[in-house]
């Protein structure tokens, strides 16, 4: 655990230098955490720096071989570098460049046409790739777009449920207001009924006086008077005729009897309610 610690501070020194390392949690976790990236990033400073030696290597193995090469060409035409122009020189450090790039061993055009080749072909690569990306990118941004729509009239769509529910949320809340002034009127007229009974019932109220009541006789009023009705139609033919004095007194004293035993009926009736 502290050799860990020491490689992790020694790391952590190396990589942030001069600046302050900021302060972490020791413990088992981090520690570990630090330790096996300071692992994987010697590791890889490593393998960089062997990368960058072999660079180094073949760029002085490719300087070589242009010179050797230089001198090949120059010696197989009869030239020397002080013999040739200016020009001459830039041109042949362009040929020398333009092989390096390539990555070719030498300038003849047997080798300067395959590397071409496979840039062009690189670059139809790319080419086509690119197309590619930006069909990819155009249906992209289409469907960014429907979906910006989609997002807004989403968004007005809530906005409209958030107005509708606050409007509604009103709405309930003053009808519970009416509610509860309703349910507490109901309380207070019944409250109100109660005592009123109560006064009727220690004031000794005849029950014959009340509404129910009252509506009980008047019914039976109404039947009364609809039982007298056919009785009155009966005496209806007999008022057209010419008076027979022992007839006619006959009947009037039926029709008398009969109304008096109704009316006889009639305040019984009222009587006992």
């Amino acid at each position: 655990m502290c050799e860990k610690i020491k490689k992790v501070n020694s790391w952590l020194s190396s990589v942030f230098g001069d600046q302050t390392v900021p302060q972490f949690e020791v413990n088992i976790r981090t520690v570990d955490i630090l330790y096996q990236l300071a692992q994987c990033s010697e590791a890889r400073c490593s393998d960089t720096a062997l990368f960058i030696e072999d660079i180094k290597q073949k760029t002085s193995e490719y300087q070589a071989d242009g010179a050797h090469l230089q001198d090949v060409l120059l010696q197989g035409v009869g030239l020397s570098c002080a013999s040739l122009s200016k020009p001459a020189t830039d041109y042949l450090s362009a040929l020398v460049d333009n092989a390096m790039v390539l990555g070719v061993r030498d300038t003849s055009l047997g080798s300067f046409m395959p590397a071409v080749n496979n840039l062009t072909n690189e670059l139809l690569e790319g080419e086509k790739s690119s197309r590619k990306l930006d069909r990819e990118l155009r249906a992209l941004r289409r469907r960014l777009g429907a979906t910006l729509v989609l997002r807004g009239n989403l968004q007005e769509d809530i906005n409209k449920t958030v107005k509708s529910q606050a409007v509604e949320s009103a709405k309930a809340e003053e009808r519970l207001l009416n509610m509860d002034f309703v349910t507490a009127k109901a309380k207070e007229l019944s409250i109100r009924r109660e005592r009123a009974e109560a006064q009727l019932v220690s004031r000794n109220m005849d029950k014959s006086i009340t509404h129910q009541a009252v509506v009980q006789l008047s019914e039976e009023v109404n039947t009364l008077k609809q039982e007298i009705i056919p009785l009155k139609k009966k005496l209806e033919p007999y008022m057209d005729l010419s008076p027979s004095p022992s007839l006619a007194q006959v009947k009037i004293e039926e029709a008398k009897r009969e109304l008096v035993a109704l009316d006889s009926q009639l305040e019984i009736n009222v009587d006992f309610k």
